[in-house]
Order: structure tokens, then C-alpha cells, then sequence
């Protein structure tokens, strides 16, 4: 039983050993192992078909030299998936609605972004900072306060996501705490409740 509502947010534990590694390292049980052909079983070729849509849907709007990043983007997209589809299990979580999670993903992923931005295009990089037509007198004040936004932005994005999943699963929880406690004593709000 949940002490509070916020309970269902904390990493649950089997004798010590937090079950989010279990629960992060199960998906690649899902994934296609290396075998000497290339199509094994038909959930093989449902894997591998699955795979190559959402590659094509990613790497679409790219030109030819965004492809180089398509390994990383559809790793990461399937693996958002899985850890998301796992959390849909009893007696599981979703990993994505820990902060350090979010995190774990985010800095690198910006920094990355970022990093590539100032290697191949370094003044349409940097002319971000300034927004076209600033007084002079402000042009100092902008810089600081844009640099100091692009460097939070990970963090201020980690922390969205992670209010918005969180938001999202209390709201739930509450309105099934509702539903089973109107049950017995107003059993057509419960009803509704529980249809809305």
C-alpha cells in the first residue's frame, strides 16, 4: 500500500537490488541477437521491419549528411519505446518519470547538438546569443542572459518532462483513489468517474 501518493514515483526494490536495472536491461532481451543469417524468425523480421520504419520516418526530413546520426536516434527512439511499454506492466515503473533519467538523456544529447553546431557552423552558432537589431546598450546583457539560457536548457527540459509524466501519472492515481472510494457509497459517480 502507498504510504502517499508520490510513493508510486520511487524506484521499487527486491531485496535490496533496485529493480530499475532490471527493468532497463530487459528491452534488449526484445531486440534481434546476431546470428550468421540475416532473418531468424518471424519476430525477427517484425523487429527488424519496425526498426526500418521509424529509421525512414526519422531520418526523412534530414539531408544525406543528418543520416550519419541514424543509428543513435532509432536506438534511442526504440528504447524510449520499450522502457515506456515496460512501465505499462503491474508491479512495474516507468523510468522516464525519474529525474535522473531525463537527465541522463538530455545533457548529452544537448551537448551533442550543441558541440556539432559550433564545429561545422560556428557563426550561425554563436548568432544565436544575439537576436538581429539589439541596441547596442543591451547587446552585453543579452549575451549573458542567452548563454545562460542555452546552458540550462537541458535541465529546465529535464525537469518539464519529468513535471508533465508525473503530473500525468498523479492524476491517474488520483482518480482511481476516487473511483474505489466513491464505490461504496455513490456507486453511479464512481461509475462515471471511472468512464470519464
Amino acid at each position: 500500500m502507498n504510504v502517499n501518493f508520490f510513493d508510486q514515483f520511487s524506484s521499487p526494490s527486491l531485496l535490496g537490488i533496485p529493480l530499475i536495472l532490471i527493468s532497463m536491461t530487459f528491452p534488449a532481451l526484445l531486440l534481434p541477437s546476431l546470428d550468421n543469417r540475416w532473418i531468424t524468425n518471424r519476430l525477427s523480421t517484425l523487429q527488424l521491419w519496425l526498426i526500418n520504419l521509424i529509421t525512414k520516418q526519422l531520418m526523412t526530413p534530414l539531408n544525406k549528411k543528418g543520416h550519419k546520426w541514424a543509428l543513435i536516434l532509432t536506438s534511442l527512439m526504440i528504447f524510449l519505446l520499450l522502457i515506456n511499454l515496460l512501465g505499462l506492466l503491474p508491479y512495474t515503473f516507468t523510468p522516464t518519470t525519474q529525474l535522473s533519467m531525463n537527465l541522463a538523456l538530455a545533457f548529452p544529447l544537448w551537448l551533442a547538438t550543441l558541440l556539432t553546431g559550433l564545429r561545422n557552423q560556428p557563426s550561425t552558432s554563436l548568432a544565436h546569443l544575439l537576436p538581429e537589431g539589439t541596441p547596442t546598450l543591451l547587446i552585453p546583457a543579452l549575451i549573458l542572459i542567452e548563454t545562460t539560457s542555452l546552458l540550462i536548457r537541458p535541465l529546465a527540459l529535464g525537469v518539464r518532462l519529468t513535471a508533465n509524466l508525473t503530473a500525468g501519472h498523479l492524476l491517474i492515481q488520483l482518480i482511481s483513489t476516487a473511483t474505489t472510494a466513491l464505490f461504496s457509497t455513490m456507486p453511479m459517480v464512481s461509475l462515471l468517474t471511472f468512464l470519464v
